[in-house]
């Protein structure tokens, strides 16, 4: 997926202006597509110049003048065209993992340290990911279709988050 399609999915909800944009995504595609925001602000340059995305000047008082961006008929084909694409896998790349094949030459210290943070990491996402599902997905069969597939997305940041935690308790408890 390219970071064109995360913005895309993004401004199909509503129009943004770069810095809402930037900051809507931090809470919601970016839990699972990253990008810096200045990442952010180059995409939308190239998506309004393929056409993809069209922006609005709102002038503003006292401040520089917004820019608001949203999608056009162009790009909601494109979307369209993206999302009916199969998708692959993506496969692993993981420092920790290369770190734990290769931990018996360290000392154990090292590697259960190493895991006890990443344990406490992914329990802090699990934590927002909770809160966001006590907050806004308490009923989900009662949700409006585009807030299913949110809660979709949401129930697999869920399990993810829950399987990593388990399962650095099981390589802390194997190498104590």
């Amino acid at each position: 997926m390219a970071l064109a399609h995360a913005i895309l999915v993004s401004l199909v909800e509503r129009p943004y202006s770069g810095y809402d944009l930037a900051k809507q995504f931090d809470g919601s595609v970016g839990f699972f597509w990253s990008a810096s925001h200045q990442q952010i602000y180059r995409e939308l340059s190239k998506l309004e110049a393929q056409g993809w995305i069209a922006s609005e000047t709102i002038p503003q008082e006292g401040r520089p003048d917004k820019k608001l961006y949203q999608v056009t008929e162009q790009g909601n084909q494109q979307l369209l065209e993206w999302i009916a694409q199969p998708s692959e896998p993506m496969p692993i790349k993981d420092d920790l993992l290369v770190k734990i094949f290769g931990g018996y030459v360290a000392q154990n210290q090292i590697i259960l340290e190493e895991l006890e943070r990443h344990r406490q990491a992914h329990q802090e996402k699990l934590s927002t990911y909770k809160a966001l599902e006590r907050r806004y997905f308490q009923n989900p069969q009662q949700l409006a279709e585009q807030a299913k597939f949110q809660y979709l997305t949401l129930l697999n940041g869920i399990s993810y988050e829950t399987h990593w935690i388990a399962w650095c308790e099981q390589a802390i408890q194997l190498l104590s």
